[in-house]
């Protein structure tokens, strides 16, 4: 299974249209999980239209975000436990946040957002994975979002980096 994983891509405030390079993920992805940030529900709409959607609120989204995510989920993919946090909040990193949002031990993978900066490590048997913005890189050095290719037994998950939205 694909799983397209993006954050933080803020449309239409940093963005008014999806990078050229992420567009051909978004039909070859079996799934998306959106880590939060959207700005607006237009994203949401959007992939939906491609895989299905999995995603959390971030700290700038409204109302009409939260109506439509939670502020974290938990969900299961080719048997592997996802959990999905945003990562906002006042103490400790985002790392760090988004590790304590769920129970130690129970999650295979915590994807999460927030910093814009992308993160690929284990904590412990937890793969924690944030896949930078596609659209707001900040002070990363380029632009970025995650695959995950998964099937039981077998997890891989890279970072796509790439310099310019266009």
């Amino acid at each position: 299974m694909r799983v397209l994983v993006i954050a933080d891509t803020h449309m239409p405030k940093k963005a008014k249209e999806w990078p050229g390079q992420l567009r051909p993920e978004f039909n070859a992805a079996d799934y998306i999980i959106h880590a939060g940030d959207w700005q607006s529900p237009e994203v949401w709409e959007e992939l939906k239209q491609y895989a299905p959607v999995t995603g959390v609120y971030g700290n700038v989204d409204g109302e009409d975000i939260k109506a439509l995510v939670s502020d974290r989920v938990e969900i299961v993919l080719e048997g592997w436990r996802i959990g999905i946090v945003h990562g906002h909040g006042e103490k400790g990193t985002t790392e760090k946040r988004a590790g304590e949002a769920f129970a130690p031990g129970q999650k295979d993978i915590i994807i999460f957002g927030h910093s814009h900066i992308p993160y690929l490590r284990y904590a412990g048997k937890t793969l924690m994975f944030n896949p930078g913005s596609p659209t707001d890189k900040r002070k990363a050095a380029m632009f970025s979002y995650g695959l995950l290719d998964l099937s039981p037994g077998h997890v891989e998950a890279r970072h796509i980096f790439f310099p310019k939205r266009g």
